[in-house]
């Protein structure tokens, strides 16, 4: 019998398509309410970071060189008071087989859907994702479609996402480009219904587990170079599956003091799924649109329950501007000589600040590099602005009006990040997470809580009292 194709059919039966593009059954962990078994997940992909490791090294991904940025140290030294300024080290994840530390989660996902006897793998993203399960899925003889958000409803495209869309398809993928708006998680699940392929999805524990060995990687690198763990590693915060898996991958080297910061782009007022704001944006990825959103409510993506749960492990969350990560760009390209960017640029940016919060004898890593092109390059994203009606100028960062202006800045000294409140994130999830309990809360739940917003269970109690949830 022909299955219906509108899109509330579709979504009803999101719970069987998914099942089927996993090879994993998400209800095994459930609880029937708030909690589920995020552990006994993560064990379910049934490999261990050394096994992990390997299936990775076969296919060029990984051991990616740490290098240390000696004359942005130098130059951030200036601006810290005297004795600080820490030694900043990039981990430069451009050197993976597609030109970014999303190789990592793709190759886990690819090879075992290689494994489980699918003929092709589908993935929904925009970014670099696209172009690392492309690549993974060549190498495995494997067919590819990836399912793009691409356009605003005049066909324009962001030259940043175009210029991915171009690599996904150098590299043998199918891309399905779509207008902004809610069709995307349709499609990609009416696509792989139809397709039969495993879904690579970002958030699934395949993918999570695959970033693990960045983390573990970074530990072992500074200890055979420096004797110690660094004091502070940061990362770009998009989907919440660099900071879960790279912090995960520390604690595995039993690095459990190194500080793990989560680091955005600071986008506040121009909405994801907005086709006006679409193209206002000149930084797609590595924002608050993405970032905050899927910090606080992680299990909106595409798999039931997601794999990227940073609250759980980011010690702080801090902003940067688009201006900074463009002049961060241009500035790690003419004092390191390293043409990189510009998501992992996003973390340097944040971190050229951090570093001189630091004595200059501890060791800050910026956790990724990424590959660039044609659309990825500051000047193609300047020029894409100034058609959008936004103003482009040299200045202080605290001028910056996402949407209206795109403040460079006018020296390095005016770096500076922005905290965002934990707490504030933590009361939302809870907040969020409180609709899936039938009736009051569990014991369970509570504990389940605790550990998903890192918090206590005062905390998590004195939230719900807030809330009027009974428990």
């Amino acid at each position: 019998m022909k299955l219906a194709k509108d899109y509330n059919s579709v979504m009803g039966r999101s719970a069987e398509i998914m099942k089927a593009s996993l090879g994993l059954d998400f209800n095994d962990f459930e609880s029937g309410s708030v909690a589920f078994d995020y552990e006994g997940l993560m064990t379910a992909t049934g490999y261990t970071i050394e096994e992990i490791d390997k299936i990775q090294s076969r296919t060029g991904v990984g051991h990616t060189p740490l290098l240390e940025l000696r004359n942005i140290t130098a130059l951030a030294r200036k601006y810290a008071k005297p004795g600080y300024g820490a030694r900043i080290l990039v981990k430069d994840e451009a050197a993976n087989a597609s030109g970014s530390f999303k190789d990592r989660r793709a190759a886990c996902a690819v090879a075992h859907a290689k494994k489980l006897g699918y003929k092709g793998v589908i993935a929904a993203t925009s970014g670099n994702y696209g172009a690392a399960v492309a690549s993974q899925a060549a190498m495995q003889g494997m067919k590819c479609i990836i399912v793009q958000e691409c356009y605003d409803s005049k066909g324009v495209g962001q030259p940043e996402i175009v210029e991915k869309a171009r690599k996904c398809e150098a590299l043998g993928a199918e891309v399905i480009q779509l207008t902004v708006g809610p069709e995307l998680f349709y499609e990609h699940l009416s696509v792989m219904e139809d397709s039969g392929y495993f879904n690579a999805s970002l958030y699934s524990p395949f993918g999570i587990a695959g970033v693990e060995t960045l983390g573990y990687e970074i530990a072992m690198d500074c200890r055979e170079r420096f004797g110690k763990d660094p004091a502070m590693v940061v990362c770009t915060q998009a989907g919440g599956g660099m900071v879960t898996g790279t912090a995960r991958g520390l604690i595995k080297a039993g690095a459990e003091n190194t500080e793990v910061v989560a680091a955005s782009i600071d986008l506040t007022g121009l909405h994801m799924a907005s086709d006006v704001q679409f193209n206002k944006k000149s930084c797609t990825t590595g924002h608050t649109g993405f970032g905050v959103p899927h910090a606080t409510n992680p299990d909106t993506g595409d798999v039931p329950r997601s794999a990227a749960r940073p609250l759980r492990y980011m010690d702080r969350y801090v902003t940067t501007t688009q201006g900074e990560v463009m002049y961060m760009t241009e500035m790690l390209a003419n004092l390191e000589g390293l043409e990189r960017g510009p998501a992992g640029n996003t973390a340097l940016a944040a971190a050229f600040s951090l570093a001189q919060e630091l004595p200059e004898d501890e060791i800050l890593v910026v956790t990724e590099t990424e590959y660039t092109g044609a659309g990825k390059h500051i000047q193609p994203q300047l020029d894409f602005a100034r058609e959008n009606g936004i103003e482009i100028f040299f200045g202080n960062p605290d001028q910056d009006e996402p949407g209206k202006n795109i403040v460079l800045p006018e020296n390095p000294g005016v770096f500076k990040v922005k905290e965002l409140s934990l707490d504030k994130m933590r009361k939302s999830l809870i907040k969020r997470s409180v609709p899936r309990a039938a009736g009051k809360l569990t014991a369970e739940d509570i504990a389940f809580l605790v550990v998903d917003t890192r918090s206590d269970e005062a905390f998590v109690k004195a939230a719900l009292d807030e809330l009027g949830v009974e428990y």
